[in-house]
């Protein structure tokens, strides 16, 4: 086992599934690649929160598509932090901006997009978009351009 594993703490063991919003259970491994520019993308097709007026389950597409620097998130690791949302009340646009916030955090990464695709309420699709480049980058122009040209 290398280094880098033997500081995971999750992969592998029995899953503890939080009741509550829990960006503790992140966690992160060295990228291999720091020099090279390649996407990492993650697809969760079953978020699902809560309506913090109305306390009902809102439920979404979240698509997290990043350029990783250093530090790379742990997929089983990211898939606990999106399920400890399911009981956590916040609007549709405050997950989309949290998980983005929250993964910058984590790992610093060069660019990082953040997309939450919510199922109808009332007759209304909300589809939060939020982006970030590192500043003073290239990646800083990216996130602006992919901002003035976003869309779904």
């Amino acid at each position: 086992m290398s280094r880098a594993e033997e500081n995971l703490q999750l992969l592998g063991k029995k899953t503890d599934y939080r009741q509550d919003y829990a960006p503790e259970v992140l966690e992160t491994f060295e990228n291999k690649h720091p020099d090279n520019d390649y996407w990492v993308r993650f697809n969760c097709p079953e978020f699902t929160s809560l309506c913090p007026i109305t306390g009902q389950p809102d439920f979404a597409e979240i698509r997290i598509s990043y350029l990783p620097a250093r530090r790379m998130v742990e997929s089983k690791s990211l898939k606990l932090y999106l399920f400890s949302f399911r009981n956590h009340g916040d609007f549709h646009e405050d997950c989309v901006n949290t998980i983005m916030k929250d993964l910058i955090r984590l790992m610093e990464p060069k660019y990082i997009e953040v997309t939450g695709i919510f199922t109808p309420r009332g007759g209304i699709s909300i589809y939060p978009y939020a982006n970030y480049g590192k500043p003073g980058t290239k990646y800083e122009k990216m996130a602006e351009e992919r901002m003035l040209h976003h869309d779904m």
